[in-house]
């Protein structure tokens, strides 16, 4: 059994590797951060569009998905305290095809957050005239409107280049903001402002259970819900990660869960029964562009429409600025697993992974040329998100049954159980996304396997310290998972589907299908002698310098 805390200090960069530096608070802040961005701004009045008063339903729901997966990265975060963690423990558990596959899902997701902050704050500054000419009608970006998206992008990498501990009193400072400017807003708004029969006047659920469904994914709910990862992606910066990540893991998601449930109800209640007169899907207000701030004005609150629009800078910029932070320390982990150059793996003498950075921001520019407006990435990172997320469950049932007496600081309570069905709840999430959604993801997925695969590849071929060995008989259900995923949306219902497998049928299909692929990907795993060699090769020469 591997002990990360006897490991040696890692030698071989320069700058002596990442450093521990991170307490409790700043794990968890950086995961609320990541939490409570722009998906707070948007995710109430997109839901109820989408599924009227009944988008409760689908806030509790995403919640409670959200809520089994980090149970499960709880626990693989205590047992493997390491850098960009949600890339890796694929990786130990089904070796080099299944890790590569899900630490690119991993950095996919990372790399394309802080760019849809950075929309989100170019969108709601055009509310004052100065920053008008940065969007067009549609939303999309102007070379203006992309020149600040670029410079903005700048910012968080720059800040991050101060040093993680830099990061985190920054981050932490504007968290308490984030947290306290929603929770104030549900306080005020909701005095005086709140008509309980606004849940039932035109429908509790006008759009049905597909309504419902839909919103989770579509709407930006799943989105908003995003980001508890984070304490896992700074595993190798924790001062005491055993003790700390799965309290920061769960203790981010019950906060961001409560915060957003309270702002559906608080959202609904307050409208004036003219706003959705003719319905839900019709929605409309003076100021809708940015729900919140235009609904405080709308109920006689202008100042805290200002205050609101303040915060439609600061909440996605404290989000993007740590998603920056995150696809660099996944970056790194994948350098580390043998799938990118190990130029990935220098680091300056702060110990920041310098070229991660300047990748990520090349990255976040060229993401606003295909993906120019905030509603046009929600999906695409929802998909991309919970794909990664997917990866936890099936890696606790190897470690379940590879490495029963490895040490578990933390102990996921009915772990047989959960663990399988957090997989069945992750590919509903993916599913419901829609077909539209789905086919763009597989060609993000075709791309990653020909830059990540085709270094693994050369690396092999040359015969490179640290290239991976690809696995490909613990992997063999990987391909059908992917192409299986892809084939019943297409023939589903949800977002341009063929309709062909009806309601309810679906979501079974769904379920039989995830089970069938967890248990075939935990009969086949890596044997727990090839598991540990991974750990010992990795978690071991990870230990950052002190």
């Amino acid at each position: 059994m591997v002990s990360v805390d006897s490991a040696p200090e890692t030698k071989g960069t320069p700058g002596g590797g990442l450093r521990r530096d991170i307490g409790l608070i700043g794990l968890m802040w950086a995961s609320v951060g990541s939490i409570i961005g722009s998906g707070w701004l948007y995710g109430a009045q997109e839901a109820v569009v989408v599924a009227g008063p009944a988008a409760t339903i689908s806030w509790i729901i995403g919640a409670v998905a959200i809520v089994l997966l980090a149970l499960v990265h709880a626990e693989l975060g205590g047992m493997f305290p390491v850098a960009g963690g949600t890339a890796r423990y694929p990786h130990y558990a089904f070796g080099g095809l299944a890790g590569m596959s899900f630490g690119w899902f991993s950095w996919l997701q990372a790399a394309t957050v802080a760019p849809i902050e950075v929309e989100a704050m170019i969108g709601y500054a055009g509310h004052w005239s100065w920053a008008r000419g940065f969007q067009h009608a549609d939303k999309t970006l102007t070379t203006s409107g992309l020149l600040v998206a670029i410079v903005l992008m700048a910012v968080f990498v720059v800040v991050n280049f101060l040093g993680v501990r830099v990061l985190a009193h920054t981050n932490s400072a504007a968290t308490w903001w984030k947290i306290a400017v929603p929770l104030a807003t549900i306080f005020i708004i909701a005095v005086g402002n709140f008509h309980p029969g606004n849940f039932h006047s035109e429908g509790f659920a006008p759009f049905g259970a597909k309504g419902v469904l839909s919103a989770i994914s579509t709407s930006g709910i799943i989105f908003a819900l995003l980001g508890f990862e984070q304490a896992i992606q700074l595993a190798g910066e924790s001062r005491n990660p055993e003790r700390d990540l799965p309290r920061a893991t769960i203790g981010s998601v019950a906060i961001g869960a409560i915060i957003y449930v309270l702002l559906q109800v608080v959202f609904i209640g307050a409208l004036p029964h003219s706003t959705f007169a003719h319905g839900w899907a019709k929605l409309d207000y003076p100021g809708i562009s940015g729900p919140w701030a235009g609904l405080a004005t709308l109920v006689g609150l202008g100042w805290l429409g200002v205050v609101l629009y303040l915060d439609a800078v600061i909440s996605p910029g404290g989000t993007g600025l740590i998603y920056t932070t995150a696809t660099s320390r996944v970056s790194y982990g994948l350098s580390r697993n043998g799938y990118a150059p190990k130029l990935f793996e220098r680091t300056d003498h702060r110990g920041v992974p310098w070229f991660g950075l300047a990748i990520s921001f090349v990255t976040g520019v060229v993401c606003f040329l295909p993906f120019p407006s905030w509603q046009q990435l929600v999906s695409f990172i929802t998909s991309a998100s919970v794909l990664m997320y997917a990866g936890a469950p099936l890696a606790y049932g190897v470690f379940t049954d590879r490495l029963p007496r490895y040490e578990r600081p933390y102990r996921l309570p009915a772990g047989s159980i959960l663990s399988p069905v957090s997989f069945v709840v992750a590919n509903l999430i993916i599913y419901w996304a829609g077909w539209h959604t789905l086919w763009r993801l597989g060609i993000a997925i075709v791309l990653g396997y020909l830059l990540l695969g085709g270094y693994a590849l050369y690396a092999l071929a040359k015969e490179l310290p640290g290239a991976p060995r690809m696995n490909w008989k613990a992997a063999q259900w990987l391909p059908v998972y992917l192409v299986g995923m892809g084939l019943i949306s297409w023939q589903g219902g949800f977002g341009g589907g063929s309709g062909r497998i009806a309601l309810w049928w679906d979501i079974l299909l769904i379920a039989v299908f995830s089970l069938v692929i967890y248990y075939w990907a935990r009969a086949t795993a890596s044997p727990a002698a090839e598991i540990e060699r991974s750990i010992e090769e990795v978690v071991v020469t990870d230990a950052p310098a002190h």
